[in-house]
């Protein structure tokens, strides 16, 4: 099984909030995840990020990858290197 972690939107219509999850790589995106590693709330002035640090560098560590959104968030929050993650 190949652990990605990535964004799953919640919320209404054009009234979206993300949840930072470690899944499957195979399954849907708003579907079953393994463990929630924070959130992000874009409608918000200025947007709300939390993350849960040492979950995230626990699953990076195992060999997560990362998906091209969630890397974004996360370099922007300084837990990530400007290089490309994912592949």
């Amino acid at each position: 099984m190949a652990v990605r972690i990535r964004l799953a939107r919640m919320g209404s219509k054009k009234k979206p909030f993300y949840r930072l999850v470690a899944a499957d790589s195979e399954a849907p995106r708003d579907g079953k995840f393994i463990e929630l590693l924070g959130y992000y709330d874009p409608m918000r002035d200025p947007a709300v990020v939390e993350l849960h640090k040492d979950k995230i560098n626990s699953w990076l560590e195992k060999g997560a990858r990362v998906s091209e959104s969630a890397g974004a968030l996360l370099r922007k929050q300084g837990m990530l290197k400007s290089q490309a993650t994912a592949n």
